[in-house]
């Protein structure tokens, strides 16, 4: 097992944090910009929390888990030494952890969100590194807290990251836009919550093209156009409306009827 200095204190750390002290590695230290964060994630981790002025453990590898644009700063502040410097950004390149020797990329492909911390054994980890010593650091690593592991360059990574922001983030989002709107007309908005997380484990277990269903599917064009009509006082989520018809009526094989101009 190996001795890990973490740094950064968010809902990657502590979800990481956790899953790390599973199969027994050791977090010798805990690293932030914030006191209080840092005492917060040490608590809960059983680690110890190291202030800014404090001299850095030795540690096999230090896990950057920094947002994207911090990453860079934050390896530059860090002494160069044997240990393999690891970032946790899906779409950050290797070079943002120079002018460390060894560096590597540990990437959870999965929306951390707060709350109890999550069970990686089927989160798939995705490595990528620059150096052959590098690689299978981070690769022994993935594998004692992951059944599913993934090695993919920059560039694949970026794609992936792109696929999961389409597939995750938006329909997050759309799900908070039509909660809203029922809000807005004196409707529970947790009427939507049961069907979304059953749409969720049907698209896991048949694919989401088998599970997706749907006026636009079904290629039912005056459902379609009452649902845009009922959308009129939101421009905006009467257009995101329209667009994801057109598309999904086009991959169904149905006429799209024009609904990009709406």
């Amino acid at each position: 097992m190996s001795k890990i200095l973490l740094i950064g204190t968010g809902r990657v750390a502590f979800h990481l944090g956790h899953a790390l002290k599973r199969p027994g590695h050791e977090i010798v230290g805990i690293a932030g910009r914030t006191v209080d964060h840092v005492r917060d994630l040490a608590n809960k981790l059983g680690a110890p929390g190291l202030s800014r002025n404090d001299t850095l453990p030795q540690a096999d590898i230090i896990l950057i888990a920094v947002s994207d644009d911090a990453i860079a700063d934050v390896s530059m502040n860090i002494p160069i030494s044997d240990a393999v410097v690891i970032h946790t950004s899906g779409a950050s390149d290797l070079d943002r952890l120079l002018p460390h020797p060894d560096r590597a990329v540990l990437w959870p492909v999965m929306s951390l969100s707060p709350g109890e911390p999550m069970d990686f054994e089927r989160v798939p980890l995705v490595i990528d590194a620059n150096t052959e010593r590098a690689h299978q650091v981070v690769k022994d690593l993935a594998d004692s807290l992951s059944g599913h592991v993934l090695q993919l360059d920059h560039a694949q990574r970026e794609l992936v990251h792109a696929a999961a922001a389409i597939s995750l983030n938006f329909p997050m989002h759309l799900l908070a836009r039509a909660q809203e709107l029922l809000g807005n007309h004196g409707i529970d908005p947790s009427v939507l919550a049961p069907s979304f997380v059953a749409m969720a484990q049907k698209a896991s277990a048949i694919g989401a093209s088998e599970a997706l269903t749907g006026p636009a599917r079904r290629g039912d064009i005056g459902t379609i156009h009452h649902h845009l009509d009922r959308l009129t006082e939101d421009a905006e989520l009467r257009a995101a409306y329209a667009r994801l018809s057109s598309m999904i009526l086009r991959a169904y094989g149905h006429p799209d009827h024009g609904y990009t101009d709406v």
